[in-house]
């Protein structure tokens, strides 16, 4: 069971899991986005991943957790995302551990996460935002440093900051993650690859072959 909604903090998302009987692990596509995650009583961050992680759970585990998205955890965590690229932290190695112990046996869980993250929430990056955005809508990379006023190094340092990788590899992630998404809809494949801005269906497949770790009709089952 999963479910997710909107958090009262702009840009990130509320989910809730439980993991099946059987415990059969989660392949867990990557967002440009870092997680705080209280399971069965531990908090750990999880930051931005480059490919796909099969995520093993123990039967019937319980998850609470925030996920920011436009860059805005790095702030709340106090730590750059480049430094936790494909990395899942306990909290108490980066916050101070009575913090992390109120999350953690607190009753309600997301409520004591949302809480800490409104005192900590540094606000939003207007360029990330826009960066996010125009990744989405398939535009250039040289257009949105021009549009935000930014130097190409500039905009690559502040992404390598707020998503832990570079404006290109989050735009390949974003296209993947639009394309998974239309795909899920049942368009045909070759409408998803021109929709989503790939230049034919075996680009695609190749695309979502390299960052999921599966082929396309795998994910789709």
């Amino acid at each position: 069971m999963y479910e997710e909604w909107a958090s009262p903090l702009p840009y990130v998302v509320a989910w809730r899991s439980v993991t099946s009987p059987d415990g059969a692990p989660t392949r867990v596509l990557p967002d440009g986005c870092l997680d705080l995650i209280w399971r069965d009583g531990a908090v750990f961050a999880a930051g931005p991943d480059t490919t796909a992680r099969v995520a093993p759970s123990a039967p019937g585990s319980h998850y609470a957790a925030l996920r920011f998205g436009a860059g805005t955890g790095p702030g709340v965590l106090g730590v750059p995302a480049g430094e936790m690229v494909d990395r899942q932290v306990p909290l108490e190695t980066v916050w101070p551990a009575a913090a992390v112990r109120t999350i953690a046996e607190a009753a309600d869980p997301l409520a004591a996460l949302t809480a800490v993250a409104r005192r900590r929430w540094p606000g939003t990056d207007r360029a990330m935002v826009a960066l996010v955005g125009a990744a989405r809508a398939g535009l250039s990379v040289g257009l949105v440093a021009a549009r935000c006023g930014l130097s190409a190094r500039q905009l690559q340092r502040r992404t390598n900051a707020a998503f832990g990788y570079g404006p290109k590899t989050l735009h390949r992630i974003l296209r993947m993650r639009r394309a998974v998404a239309l795909a899920r809809t049942g368009q045909p494949l070759a409408s998803v690859a021109t929709e989503a801005g790939y230049a034919d269906q075996a680009h695609l497949a190749r695309e979502v072959r390299a960052l999921a770790g599966v082929p396309l009709t795998v994910l789709l089952r």
